[in-house]
């Protein structure tokens, strides 16, 4: 294989092991709590 080949490949699976690590982050951070509520809003700044 010649060298751009391997960094192709090299950035290919790079790419798999971020896109992995993300979905795995998302599911934990889900699993800890599924109710996603807003912020809550300072009043005291409106006025």
């Amino acid at each position: 294989m010649q060298r751009s080949q391997w960094i192709s490949v090299l950035t290919g699976v790079i790419a798999v092991i971020l896109g992995l690590g993300y979905l795995i982050l998302v599911q934990i951070l889900d699993w800890r709590g599924g109710e996603m509520l807003p912020a809550p809003i300072d009043v005291s700044l409106l006025f």
